[in-house]
């Protein structure tokens, strides 16, 4: 009996499951980026900041968490466990050298040297994200939309998840926070790092992961309606430290609840009856059938591009020989895997990222996400002062409701692009498109300044911003293979920031500025004229819906371009996806 369960033990850490849910734990705490909100006023108190220098200290933050490049390219030559290691001491030097300074530990240290800690710290998380998501889409290559819309999701979440723990362990000072970041994500996937890997999970295929996947949406679902009555519940009732703690422990018990499944699946499932042993069987001589297929086509197309030119100008029985020769001949070098492409890989088939980098696809999925998914992270960047140009006094609560809605959206993106493919095989990236049109109408809505907007925007753009981080990096996937994928990951991860660094730092501030300038000229000269005492002139505050209105419409019809793009690469990929999923399942 002994045996039997050291037996079913070492199955359990071989489970693709188990992978699975210690990756969305890794997740539940690899989004340090997202607590920079709470760090930053630390930090500025502590260190005499002004606005101005806590400016930078963001700027290098969001530089860290969306340069990956390394974290791509290493991850193609390095065991997922060292991936994990660099990313943890790259998390526990950043935040550990900016806690020491703001505790006093050390003494005051120029701003860069910050700026270059707060850099190092936050780009860890990329590693912590890469790591997760090529060894689960290596794992469930055949069900990446929900695998990486989960993942993500957990990410988007690790801020608030992180916080509760913090308010649960009530530290004496406020800098204890950046204490937690240092030290709470590098104990936890020190912890995981050597059962976070592929583990041939393709092999693993049963008809209870339907179930399994839907009792992990209901698990994902029940934490984002949890996490938000905790929210509401703490900023409207001042509750004791014992209730704090409570929460917490029940948060933390919820994001546990997933493990259930490969425990189940391991130690409390039966052996496995003939009957699914001969579905099992029937369908992997169907993928076989189905690859040498695949095959067949590329050798085909292989003679178009190996034939030479004078073989069309001979008699037709001449032509025809030629033809079978030299087919014979390829057929013979791929069963010797010897065929030598011209022009590389195909579409569906491995790509390098530099290999990717020269397919028009691949950029029109990079431009769609800058356009689309910018325009989010501009709305999420400037929810503050869209709050505060509202009217609205207390934002923490419209900050709180986009993180649920986006982590909504990164769970119900994969899911739903999911079944498209499954359900109506439709090409992966329409899904993209449909909630492209989604950002546009919330945009456009926000730009007429109708009753509600505030809400409208956040779910709107909170469900649209997420989705992106679930379909893209599965489509790529799907596209591109799964060699790379951590690179070709990595690179776009980087068309967000670029298009929120244009619509954000240029469209939006801009358009802010000349109308908090004009509302300021405006409020000098009826002061005067009513003989009051005039405004100061550092006040630059817009109040009104003019104050976005029109960026939010140049926003809508950027998303509405950005849909035009992600359609041309559904025509363009038909064909991919039908190979791909024609006579799949799960």
């Amino acid at each position: 009996m002994q045996l039997q369960w050291h037996e079913k033990f070492k199955v359990l850490i071989n489970n693709r499951w188990l992978v699975f849910v210690c990756a969305m734990w890794v997740q539940s705490c690899a989004g340090v980026g997202y607590l920079f909100g709470s760090i930053s006023p630390v930090i500025k108190s502590a260190m005499g900041y002004d606005q101005r220098q806590v400016a930078f200290l963001g700027v290098a933050k969001d530089l860290g968490d969306s340069i990956g490049f390394v974290a791509g390219s290493l991850c193609e030559v390095l065991p997922i466990w060292v991936i994990l290691l660099i990313g943890v001491v790259q998390n526990f030097a950043g935040y550990g050298l900016v806690w020491l300074v703001v505790a006093g530990v050390l003494p005051a240290l120029p701003l860069w040297v910050l700026c270059l800690a707060l850099f190092v710290g936050t780009n860890g998380e990329t590693y912590f994200n890469t790591a997760a998501l090529v060894s689960c889409v290596q794992n469930f290559p055949k069900s990446r939309g929900p695998v990486v819309g989960i993942l993500k999701g957990f990410a988007g979440l690790s801020g608030a998840i992180l916080t509760q723990i913090y308010l649960m362990i009530n530290f004496p000072n406020e800098s204890s926070l950046i204490f937690m970041v240092a030290v709470g994500p590098t104990i936890v996937i020190i912890a995981l790092m050597f059962i976070l890997r592929p583990v041939g999970g393709h092999k693993q295929v049963k008809p209870s992961d339907n179930s399994s996947f839907f009792f992990t949406y209901s698990v994902c679902l029940t934490l984002a309606i949890y996490l938000l009555a905790v929210l509401v519940v703490e900023d409207l009732v001042d509750v004791s430290q014992a209730i704090i703690t409570l929460f917490a422990v029940i948060l933390i018990l919820l994001i546990l609840l997933p493990v259930i499944i490969p425990i189940r699946l391991v130690f409390f499932s039966g052996p496995r009856p003939p009957a699914e042993e001969s579905l099992l069987s029937e369908a992997q001589k169907q993928e076989a059938s189905k690859s040498e297929q695949d095959v067949n086509e590329i050798i085909l197309s292989e003679v178009e591009d190996e034939k030479p030119p004078e073989v069309d100008s001979l008699p037709a029985s001449e032509r025809q020989k030629r033809i079978a020769h030299l087919q014979a001949k390829l057929f013979q070098a791929a069963a010797e895997g010897a065929v030598r492409r011209r022009k590389g890989p195909r579409r569906g088939e491995d790509f390098t990222l530099m290999q990717a980098l020269r397919k028009a696809d691949f950029w029109l999925i990079f431009f769609s996400l800058v356009l689309a998914s910018g325009s989010g992270l501009t709305v999420i960047d400037n929810l503050g002062q869209i709050c505060e140009s509202l009217g609205y006094n207390d934002t923490t609560i419209y900050v709180s409701l986009i993180s649920i809605w986006n982590f909504l959206g990164r769970v119900g993106g994969g899911y739903f692009s999911e079944l498209v493919i499954r359900k109506y095989a439709y090409p992966r990236p329409v899904t993209m498109a449909v909630i492209q049109i989604i950002m546009a109408i919330g945009l456009f809505y926000a730009t007429m300044g109708w009753p509600g907007e505030i809400y409208v925007l956040t779910v709107f753009i909170g469900l649209g911003y997420g989705a992106h981080w679930a379909i893209v990096p599965a489509s790529a996937s799907e596209l591109f293979g799964l060699k790379s994928f951590g690179a070709l990951y990595n690179f776009l991860t980087v068309a967000s920031p670029v298009g929120s660094l244009i619509f954000s730092g240029v469209i939006a501030s801009g358009i802010y500025d000349y109308y908090a300038e004009l509302q300021a000229g405006l409020s000098h000269q009826n002061s005067e004229a009513m003989l009051a005492i005039p405004l100061r002139d550092d006040d630059v505050t817009c109040l009104g819906t003019i104050c976005y209105s029109i960026t939010f419409g140049i926003l809508s019809g950027l998303c509405l371009v950005a849909t035009v793009l992600s359609l041309i690469v559904v025509y363009r990929t038909k064909r991919v996806y039908a190979n791909l999923y024609g006579n799949s399942s799960g």
